[in-house]
């Protein structure tokens, strides 16, 4: 007898049973046992976050700030529209562009996209954006909070956060978070990564994973391998086939349920100082032969994270990941923040006059990174000096 259901499954034409898929709705979240490996006797989380026919649809980041419920607003904005805003850290700078992308946000993500915010206070008052009654978005929190040294290793770091995180993810959930997401970073250096750090956030990652689902929120898995340095393409694919190797051990170790999460890891490319340059179908193919690697094929869903690439970068590995000939059992899309953003906050400048311009330029990158999630990109060779840019930033935390 199923726990879940209180009846018995049902049975075949030939007297045996088998397993009926639960008869719940494609939206509910887990009970909150998932630790026990009765638990897959049923599926009480929805098959796919990223259902058939929403194909194309995104993790959209904004904004990126640290901590939860927002973070320091002031502090993100300022430190990336310096070159919009003569004065980013003034209350109306910030507020001006929060306005514009929270505009954007939705009426054009809420709309075309599968879109996942993270929580954001308005101006006037200090309820949550999430509350906004125009805005019909899956919502997700931003639960670790940092990175911290990790002892006896080259500078590595771990991921701080784990205190106190069942009761904010429950405290979440009421606020109506659907989504827990949790960044570890690792980087390529000399002996790095260590096998103490792949290890050591490999299971924060896990212990995250599962605390997120025993209160209901799915879980982002975002084990991101920074481009800095200057290793080359096979390379990068070495180590991240080595990171993902661990994850998943790890996720399996801690019983989290992996039909009820989602991956969002970096693309495989070269070290940003990297001389040798790559063209998308390397680092589709790379990249697609790493995930095909470790990656199980029960996740639904990857969610690629730009790694500082420009904007015109990120959306033609994208598309050609998608176009790669070799299996790939999930949903390729992207979680981007800096490759949405790059050109809109170009054409802003700082001024509320740019208002238009500036939807109108995040409405055509948005478009065209839907567009390459399906594999349907057409580059026309003419790109704006903002979309060609680099966005990297060394050690890039958020």
């Amino acid at each position: 007898v199923c726990r879940h259901h209180g009846k018995p499954p049902a049975k075949d034409q030939g007297g045996e049973h088998r397993r009926e898929p639960p008869a719940v709705p494609r939206n509910a979240l887990h009970c909150g046992q998932l630790h026990q490996p009765e638990h897959r006797r049923c599926d009480p989380f929805p098959r796919d976050p990223l259902p058939e026919g929403q194909r194309g649809k995104a993790v959209q980041k904004h904004p990126q700030g640290k901590g939860d419920r927002g973070g320091n607003q002031g502090e993100y904005f300022g430190s990336h529209l310096t070159s919009a805003s003569p004065q980013p850290n003034s209350q109306h700078g910030v507020w001006g562009k929060a306005n514009i992308l929270n505009i954007l946000i939705i009426l054009f993500l809420s709309s075309l996209l599968s879109v996942v915010i993270s929580p954001l206070r308005t101006r006037s008052s200090s309820r949550l954006f999430i509350q906004c009654p125009l805005l019909s978005t899956q919502v997700f929190y931003k639960l670790d909070q940092g990175g911290a040294p990790l002892a006896g290793t080259n500078k590595e770091t771990t991921i701080q956060g784990l205190d106190g995180l069942s009761e904010r993810c429950a405290q979440y959930k009421k606020d109506g978070a659907d989504f827990g997401k949790w960044r570890a970073v690792l980087r390529i250096d000399n002996q790095c990564p260590s096998n103490l750090a792949i290890q050591e956030n490999a299971n924060a990652l896990a212990r995250y994973a599962s605390i997120c689902q025993q209160n209901g929120l799915v879980p982002i898995v975002e084990p991101e391998v920074i481009p800095d340095g200057d290793h080359d393409l096979e390379h990068c694919q070495y180590v991240t086939e080595k990171v993902l190797a661990a994850v998943y051990k790890a996720l399996n170790d801690h019983h989290v349920y992996l039909e009820g999460t989602l991956l969002k890891p970096n693309m495989v490319t070269a070290g940003h100082a990297c001389t040798k340059k790559y063209t998308p179908e390397q680092v589709a193919m790379a990249t697609v032969t790493a995930l095909h690697r470790t990656v199980p094929a029960a996740v639904p869903g990857i969610c690629f994270l730009s790694g500082g690439m420009s904007e015109e970068d990120a959306t033609l590995n994208l598309n050609a990941i998608n176009l790669c000939p070799l299996p790939k059992p999930w949903k390729l899309s992207f979680s981007y923040g800096r490759a949405l953003q790059a050109s809109a906050l170009a054409a802003w400048s700082g001024k509320a006059a740019n208002k238009k311009a500036t939807q109108e330029a995040f409405m055509k990158r948005a478009l065209a990174n839907c567009q390459a999630a399906k594999g349907q990109y057409l580059h026309t060779g003419s790109s704006s000096a903002a979309s060609t840019q680099s966005l990297f930033t060394a050690c890039y935390t958020y």
